[in-house]
């Protein structure tokens, strides 16, 4: 998947040629495009209602579509798009590609138009929040998720392996993940359901390990990204923990087994709050609650969204300005029924109990608010396809009961060792 990232730096290496054989030299009205990894009727109802809501007021603007790409493949759809002279012109992009859609120019500078926009508060912007789409003090993408992972917990069926619940478990100072995963392996042995799903995961997105893996100040690779931190002790002994959870307790569920937390099939499942509202008609008593702490002490890890414009768009300029329409203060509100802002303004418990009704202002405190800013991003590089390619085959040896914890963690590294260099 290497090509991935050389396709984002060829289509940045002409990008005012290409531009040009867009909107601005059209004379008519214009149509944007903007890829998205999210098809819920919802979501594009909610983007649907902000677009012809712009449109009405910009007569320079005909219409606005959204293409849903699928979640698998995203990126890769995403940059053939780019090299085959059909770019969108904004577009989501994965906080695991940030580093190379920001290093390689493909994405078109957004520090002025979003500052330069009458009422924009482009200062309630959280710097932490947008560390990870800046070069040089540029802003490059507006993250428009930044959303800390927690634990959905079925109560019931804590109850009913006579287990305590999370909320119980924090008063008492043990959610731990040591506890977390006794819990959950008494539950498969009374019920027959998973203890504790990481949602996501399936033994293949192994970027979301890192929201266990923080827990004992493990990373996938050093802050520049330079050395590999796969074979470290802190990693080889997170690892082993989820290892013997799995094999052992049988406090999560296997290789080739799924469970769906939100149908009742597991006791604990660790996601982000845009999946609260798949608990609507939920029939069993439920908390949200943060990650349990590892012995490092407690840490929160985010994953995030970016909105990008891109440099090769046919409309870049019509492109920003509805970017920095759809992200201004009062759209932000909407999209915070699905993504948590990252204004400071907006991140209390009253706006964003009003998007996420079945939340309760305690939980939104505990899980969102009080973590952004001491959140850990899912781990992001250059090159990022060809990585996740290598760490996915690599890992696949660990998976079996008799691995070698330490062992197919050094031969990960051997692996990306000369990916991390490049």
């Amino acid at each position: 998947m290497k090509h991935g990232r050389l396709l984002i730096a060829a289509a940045a290496a002409a990008p005012l040629v290409l531009a040009a054989c867009g909107g601005g030299g059209d004379d008519g009205p214009v149509t944007l495009r903007m890829t998205t990894w999210s098809a819920s009727e919802d979501h594009l109802a909610m983007l649907n209602e902000i677009a012809d809501a712009y449109i009405a007021d910009h007569p320079d603007v005909e219409a606005i579509e959204f293409d849903p790409l699928p979640f698998e493949g995203y990126t890769s759809t995403l940059t053939t798009q780019i090299a085959g002279d059909n770019a969108p012109d904004l577009a989501w992009i994965l906080e695991n590609s940030a580093p190379d859609f920001v290093s390689s120019g493909a994405l078109v500078p957004l520090s002025e138009t979003l500052s330069g926009t009458d009422g924009y508060e482009y200062d309630d912007l959280i710097p932490a929040a947008t560390e990870l789409w800046r070069q040089d003090d540029e802003l490059y993408a507006y993250p428009f998720s930044t959303s800390p992972f927690g634990v959905f917990v079925n109560n019931d069926l804590l109850a009913a392996a006579g287990q305590p619940t999370a909320a119980e478990l924090i008063a008492s100072g043990e959610w731990t993940w040591e506890r977390v995963v006794e819990a959950g392996a008494a539950v498969h042995a009374t019920t027959g359901t998973d203890g504790l799903v990481i949602r996501d995961f399936d033994y293949s997105g192994w970027d979301n390990l890192s929201t266990l893996w923080t827990g004992w100040g493990a990373q996938a690779w050093s802050a520049d990204g330079a050395d590999c931190g796969f074979d470290d002790p802190e990693m080889t002994e997170a690892l082993t923990f989820m290892h013997d959870a799995v094999f052992e307790q049988e406090a999560m569920p296997g290789p080739g087994t799924t469970a769906d937390f939100f149908a009742g099939e597991a006791a604990m499942t660790v996601t982000q709050i845009s999946r609260a509202g798949l608990l609507a008609e939920a029939e069993f008593g439920w908390d949200l609650v943060p990650l349990p702490a590892g012995p490092a002490g407690e840490y929160s890890v985010i994953g995030q969204g970016g909105l990008g414009v891109l440099t090769v768009a046919p409309h870049p300029e019509e492109a920003a300005d509805f970017l920095a329409y759809m992200t201004n203060p009062e759209n932000s509100v909407k999209l915070a029924q699905y993504f948590p802002p990252p204004r400071e303004s907006q991140l209390t418990a009253e706006v964003l109990g009003q998007a996420n009704p079945l939340l309760t202002p305690e939980q939104l405190q505990a899980v969102v608010i009080d973590r952004i800013d001491s959140g850990v991003v899912k781990p992001s590089h250059t090159g990022q396809a060809q990585l996740d390619q290598a760490v996915r085959a690599a890992l696949d040896p660990l998976w079996t009961a008799d691995a070698d914890v330490a062992g197919v963690l050094g031969e990960l590294c051997t692996a990306i060792d000369p990916l991390l260099a490049q």
